[in-house]
């Protein structure tokens, strides 16, 4: 049904870079109720993380903790990944609704819950070491080998005009920043978590100072 509508997007001649992105952008407009709540949902548990981690990281500055360099990547690879997913989102629940239905929706949840998979477990890892570190490794590996599955979908529909330049380009900010995310958080987890234990510390007097 949803076909010749998706068709269109790349039969007629290609609009300017920003006019392209503000019809895609501008397809928020179309959203239902369940679409602002999936929306809502995913983009939100994003925008959690990226706060979280550009706190735990100022905070730890501002407490004089020995923060290697590669901390500041976790925010800044949360903060890109946010925004890339904030954009290509909302194609997914308006104009390629459909093409997504079936094999590709299945890999998007697979992800999904692979990376947050990931992300939890390397926080488990500060305490848990190996027994915790291991397995997120090993989810971590496949939430992006589902991530380039995912790719090779899209670029198939990409080639049957099923989809658009401005998607394509969200997929590679999404892929920028879940790797730089991944590798400074694996990389400040291999260097022994240096500043963690002051940031706590300023954290809990934080906390203990607030009540």
């Amino acid at each position: 049904m949803n076909r010749p509508r998706e068709a269109s997007v790349r039969s007629a001649p290609a609009p300017a870079p920003w006019r392209a992105f503000a019809i895609y952008v501008g397809r928020v407009r179309e959203f239902r109720r369940r679409d602002w709540a999936v929306y809502g949902a995913w983009v939100g548990m994003m925008c959690g993380l990226s706060a979280v981690t550009t706190a735990f990281v100022l905070i730890g500055r501002r407490a004089g903790a020995p923060l290697p360099a590669v901390a500041n990547l976790v925010p800044l690879g949360a903060g890109i990944f946010t925004l890339a997913i904030a954009v290509d989102t909302i194609g997914h629940r308006t104009i390629y609704k459909a093409a997504l239905r079936g094999a590709e929706a299945l890999v998007h949840h697979v992800i999904i819950v692979l990376g947050v998979a990931s992300c939890l477990l390397l926080c488990a890892a500060y305490r848990g070491g190996a027994a915790y570190a291991t397995p997120a490794l090993v989810v971590t590996a496949l939430s992006f080998i589902y991530s380039f599955v995912d790719e090779v979908m899209h670029w198939r529909r990409y080639l049957g005009a099923q989809s658009d330049a401005v998607e394509m380009w969200s997929h590679v900010f999404i892929l920028i920043g879940h790797g730089t995310m991944m590798a400074g958080w694996w990389l400040w987890y291999a260097g022994g978590y240096a500043g963690v234990d002051r940031t706590l510390t300023a954290l809990a007097a934080g906390c203990g100072a607030g009540t």
